[in-house]
C-alpha cells in the first residue's frame, strides 16, 4: 500500500527597499487527494518575522511550534529582540539535528531587525541560504522562472506584492500540487500584515 503524507506548495520571498513580501497558494494534498484548499502556510512568529512552509503538514507546523516556543521563552527571559538569523540558525541546527529521521519541511524565514531586512530558505536537513529572492515547493521552479525575470534591486513594497502575487499564480496555473487562493503578507519596519484578499483578487487577474 502506497503511504501518503500531505505534501505540495508553493511559496515565495521577495526583499524590497521598504519590506519583504512573502505568499503561498492554499492548497494541500495527500497523495491524488486534495485534502484542504484552505490550508495555512505562512505563519508569523514574532513581532516582524514570518515563516512559509513546504513539505509534510505535520512537520512544518511541529517546526513552527517550536520556534515559536523558543521566541516566546528567549524574550521573556532575556527581554530583548530576536532576530531573523537567530530564528533562522536555530530552525537550521533543529533540521539538522534530525538528519536521519528528517522532518519534511522547507522553509522561508523573512524578517525585519536592527541589521535590516533579511531572507532565508532552510532545506529538510538544515542547509541555510541568504538571498534576495527565493521560492520553494513542488512550483518554485514556474515561481523562480517569474521571479528571475522581474526581480529588481530596489523594488517598493507595491512592487513586490505584485511580483508575489504574479509568481504564485504562475506555479498555481502549472504546477498540480498547488492550488486554491493565493496570500500575500508583508513586513516593513514597524509591523507585519496579511495583504487584502480584494487586493489580490484584483492582482491576480
Amino acid at each position: 500500500m502506497q503511504q501518503t503524507r500531505e505534501t505540495g506548495t508553493t511559496t515565495v520571498g521577495i526583499i524590497c527597499k521598504d519590506a519583504v513580501i512573502i505568499g503561498s497558494e492554499s492548497k494541500s494534498t495527500s497523495g491524488y487527494l486534495v485534502s484542504s484548499k484552505i490550508a495555512q502556510k505562512i505563519y508569523q512568529v514574532d513581532d516582524r518575522i514570518a515563516v512559509t512552509t513546504a513539505g509534510g503538514a505535520g512537520d512544518t507546523q511541529a517546526i513552527v511550534r517550536m520556534l515559536k516556543a523558543e521566541i516566546s521563552l528567549y524574550r521573556n527571559t532575556r527581554n530583548a529582540d530576536f532576530t531573523v538569523k537567530a530564528a533562522s540558525m536555530l530552525l537550521s541546527n533543529i533540521l539538522n539535528s534530525y538528519r536521519y529521521y528528517p522532518y519534511i519541511a522547507m522553509l522561508i524565514i523573512a524578517g525585519y531587525d536592527s541589521s535590516g531586512f533579511h531572507l532565508y530558505t532552510i532545506d529538510p536537513v538544515g542547509g541555510l541560504e541568504e538571498d534576495r529572492y527565493v521560492a520553494t515547493g513542488s512550483g518554485s521552479p514556474f515561481a523562480y522562472g517569474v521571479l528571475e525575470n522581474d526581480f529588481r534591486e530596489g523594488m517598493t513594497k507595491e512592487e513586490g506584492i505584485k511580483l508575489a502575487v504574479r509568481a504564485v499564480r504562475s506555479a498555481r496555473e502549472r504546477d498540480i500540487y498547488s492550488g486554491g487562493k493565493i496570500v500575500v503578507a508583508t513586513i516593513d519596519r514597524s509591523s507585519f500584515e496579511y495583504v487584502s484578499e480584494d487586493k489580490i483578487k484584483e492582482l491576480a487577474k
